[in-house]
């Protein structure tokens, strides 16, 4: 009897590191090798004789590959689909990747990763229909509703193991027909544009509904491997995260306005909030507390400084930011 010859598994690594500059949330990417255009996550194996524990592995890979320290970061999940980094028929080993959400204070490092070919870059490029800030983005009707309206009307037999069919998921995951939009469903509208064969990953993979396309409505920019899938599973955690873990002071420096911090909130939940609102809300959390100093950085009348009231997290079990943008 033949042995039956068996693929080799690798674990590689893979950090969505997060920081927010302005107003505009960032993400740090990596250039790939000479043959690579696409830009991706920070990524590299885990070694099991060197590291310890993944995080270990983790933070000594995004430091040789950008040259920076992570503060803090949590596991996310394991990617592990097959053609995640090879192709079919390759006879390499099949890669799975332990995903980490990580944040930044880019105060805290220098203003550019001091490897060549990382940086930061706004995660919106990536993900133009998730910024509800100033409006709707304009993506979503232009282009977005009327590609997926299409292919739903395509195939009539629903896959009976769903309970929702597709036109219930564009619904639910777009806010069409009345239906709110959710700013933490971020993976299910990825991978429901990807289903559709709407975004060049899809068509890079071979999926049939991309390759049946004359050509794709270009929405956002494409990442090396399965990298964007893996950063929107990283903005989904984080916006989720806002809501009950006082995440958001780690993407601030220890000293700040409600302005500075209403603004973060802002560009990470993709929302616009009721200026108003949100400093009630902060009040009734007791999540910060005054210095008793000034900023005079704000461009007109000095703004009372804050920082984060540490004592909360003995207060009680979920301290967040529960908050709900105006549209």
């Amino acid at each position: 009897m033949s042995e039956k010859l068996l693929t080799p598994i690798e674990i590689g690594l893979t950090a969505a590191i997060v920081s927010v500059e302005g107003n505009e949330p960032l993400i740090l990417t990596a250039s790939g090798g000479d043959d690579e255009t696409l830009a991706g996550l920070p990524f590299g194996p885990f070694d099991p004789v060197a590291h310890r524990t993944f995080e270990i592995g983790l933070r000594a890979w995004v430091e040789e590959q950008t040259g920076l320290r992570l503060g803090y970061v949590e596991q996310l999940y394991t990617f592990g689909d097959r053609g995640r980094h090879t192709m079919i028929g390759d006879t390499d080993a099949h890669v799975a990747s332990v995903g980490y959400l990580a944040l930044t204070r880019k105060a805290d490092n220098t203003s550019q990763p001091q490897v060549a070919g990382a940086t930061f870059e706004p995660w919106y490029r990536h993900f133009p229909w998730e910024d509800w800030r100033d409006a709707k983005p304009a993506i979503i009707e232009k282009e977005i509703f009327p590609a997926l309206s299409e292919w739903a009307a395509q195939s009539d037999k629903e896959n009976p193991a769903r309970a929702l069919s597709r036109r219930d998921r564009i619904r639910l995951y777009f806010g069409t027909d009345g239906a709110q939009w959710d700013e933490e469903r971020v993976l299910d509208r990825y991978e429901l544009l990807y289903e559709a064969g709407l975004i060049e990953e899809a068509k890079r993979d071979g999926r049939p509904a991309a390759l049946a396309r004359k050509s794709l409505p270009g929405l956002g920019a494409s990442m090396r491997f399965d990298h964007r899938r893996i950063l929107a599973t990283a903005i989904a955690r984080l916006r989720a995260k806002l809501k009950y873990r006082p995440v958001v002071f780690e993407l601030l420096p220890p000293e700040f306005t409600l302005t500075d911090l209403q603004r973060t909130v802002e560009a990470i939940s993709g929302r616009h909030l009721h200026k108003q609102n949100f400093r009630r809300l902060v009040e009734a959390g007791a999540l910060v507390e005054p210095t008793g100093d000034m900023s005079t950085q704000t461009g007109g009348r000095p703004a009372a400084l804050f920082r984060f009231r540490r004592e909360v997290l003995q207060e009680r079990p979920a301290p967040g930011l529960r908050v709900r943008g105006r549209r």
